[in-house]
């Protein structure tokens, strides 16, 4: 099944190690590829990675995972509610359009993305270009010639391609030979953990990312009791729904690296914290000093891991994307494509998930790693590299209806009342839950509690 090589991913760092049990369903949404698998296989990945770290502080027991509470999470943005009402996940202008010779996705969500979007097509008027206008320019040139021009603009963009043009793209095949997780491991002494009421308690993570694969790791780093301080530029806010639905058990607070104050404050949390998350394109932090080389030259003690689009070499190693843009480029929407030849996209964000539970994975790894053996070290994963999981294997022979309902829960928040899917963990037979609702964005200080 899709997924199924992913507990081998741990094994530089882990060894070989006995799998968490998995039970439930096979198979549930159906469709062409075997999305089931993929998040079946990044979640039991995820668990055996906390078995291994709870065996290493001394909390024995059992992880186990329900696929009925991972079709919930993978599924989380689509199942959330505030105050009963369900959110709209894509903007006007994000979505699929026809080029001359093929089709084009597009990811505008962002305020500066739309901009560099009707920048690209040449609308310079924001209030007079709605979706029929960027169709209509969109429709005029050829789905390559879109990518390059919206990309050249600061933008996100993506020809649709087939499966066997990504395979034989650059950046197709330096994706496709990268491992799942890439690691970089240092040397040092065994550090003690003293444990808590939860397996992460005292852990102290900065949470640098943004959309959903990274933030869906520090919240179920959060959610294992880990201190998860997520800093935004203030100039970039987070998408409102976005940090309803990621940011549970976590603090929020702004910061503009750009300044050398608040830089240096940056700075000064990465010398405090065990684990820095850091989810931005490759190389875009790098001016700030924030390059995992350079943190682990300094504090090589420190677990890091990275995620990004395309993966850390070739032609788009800095190039900007999202799950929707991935699943267009490397075949994937082409492959769910509609009755009417047009392109289509998987039943949930499954790449942006599946890499979040890999980091959750990677990160435990190391943690273990730390406290058995010492020495800290680098994960890095892409999104590009989860759809490669993916490609390869074929749909199920048949799919089981689930319900979620089990696995959602209505918490009253500043926001109003959120349902929401809890963690898709289970510790000794009781369910993950988070620890904290999403706070009001940007507020909280720049420390460690």
């Amino acid at each position: 099944m899709a997924g199924e090589e992913l507990l081998g991913a741990l094994a530089p760092v882990l060894g070989a190690r006995e799998a968490a049990p998995v039970t439930g369903p096979r198979s549930w949404w159906g469709g062409p590829l075997d999305v089931e698998g993929l998040a079946l296989g990044a979640v039991q990945a995820a668990a055996t990675a906390l078995s291994c770290w709870r065996e290493a502080i001394g909390l024995p027991g059992t992880v186990t995972v329900r696929s009925e509470a991972v079709a919930a999470a993978f599924d989380s943005y689509g199942l959330l509610r505030v105050d009963g009402a369900a959110l709209t996940a894509f903007a006007p202008l994000s979505g699929f359009f026809r080029a001359t010779d093929g089709w084009v996705r597009t990811h505008a969500n962002y305020p500066h993305h739309a901009a560099a979007l009707r920048s690209a097509l040449g609308l310079t008027n924001p209030a007079g270009h709605a979706r029929d206008a960027v169709a209509a320019a969109i429709g005029e040139r050829s789905a390559t010639e879109i990518e390059d021009a919206v990309v050249a603009s600061g933008g996100v963009a993506a020809a649709v391609r087939t499966p066997a043009q990504w395979r034989a793209s650059d950046p197709g095949r330096h994706a496709n030979l990268a491992p799942w997780i890439g690691w970089s491991l240092t040397k040092g002494e065994p550090l003690p953990v003293t444990p808590g009421a939860l397996p992460l308690a005292g852990v102290r993570v900065l949470d640098l990312t943004r959309v959903i694969a990274g933030p869906t790791a520090t919240r179920v780093l959060g959610a294992l009791g880990a201190d998860v301080l997520r800093i935004d530029p203030p100039h970039r806010p987070e998408d409102h729904g976005t940090h309803l639905d990621t940011g549970w058990s976590k603090r929020s607070a702004l910061a503009d690296l750009r300044v050398p104050e608040q830089g240096a404050a940056v700075r000064a949390l990465i010398d405090q914290a065990d684990v820095v998350v850091m989810g931005y394109r490759g190389g875009a932090l790098a001016p700030f000093g924030l390059a995992p080389e350079v943190l682990l030259e300094r504090r090589p003690d420190l677990i890091i891991a990275t995620l990004d689009a395309w993966g850390r070499t070739g032609p788009w190693a800095a190039r900007r994307g999202f799950d929707s843009i991935v699943q267009a480029a490397c075949g994937i929407a082409w492959q769910y494509r509609q009755p009417d030849d047009s392109p289509g996209a998987l039943p949930v964000q499954a790449l942006d998930h599946a890499t979040g539970y890999g980091i959750v994975a990677a990160v435990l790894a190391l943690l273990t790693r730390r406290a058995e053996r010492g020495g800290g070290g680098h994960a890095h994963l892409s999104l590009a590299r989860t759809a490669a999981e993916l490609q390869p294997w074929a749909e199920p022979p048949s799919t089981t209806v689930i319900d979620p309902s089990s696995d959602l829960r209505e918490v009253s928040t500043v926001h109003g009342l959120l349902r929401t899917a809890r963690p898709p963990l289970d510790l000794d037979g009781a369910a993950l839950e988070h620890c904290t609702p999403p706070q009001r964005y940007g507020t909280a200080s720049l420390a460690f509690s």
